[in-house]
């Protein structure tokens, strides 16, 4: 018998915002109400984390991709995928 696993798939490449975009972290996951850490970029303390659990504010994480591009694709900070809408999905 297959288990299936409960976590998410890996993030993939293209939801990476481009250098000045907004990451898009609306899950749930990314909130951790019990706990603050150090952010891994400016070392305040954040509820906040990536999809990998890295500590980070949202802000910083954008500013991080903004000044490393290059690095950026190696998915350090991702947005979650976001699902596709249904073609019958219009409301009048």
């Amino acid at each position: 018998m297959t288990r299936r696993s409960s976590t998410k798939p890996p993030v993939e490449s293209s939801f990476i915002p481009a250098a000045g975009g907004l990451l898009d972290w609306r899950d749930a996951q990314h909130y951790d109400r019990w706990q603050t850490r150090s952010c891994a970029l400016c070392e305040k303390p954040t509820p906040l984390h990536s999809r990998a659990g890295e500590p980070a504010h949202k802000a910083c994480a954008e500013d991080w991709i903004a000044a490393n591009p290059i690095e950026a694709r190696l998915d350090r900070f991702a947005s979650d995928a976001r699902p596709k809408q249904r073609r019958d999905d219009h409301h009048a």
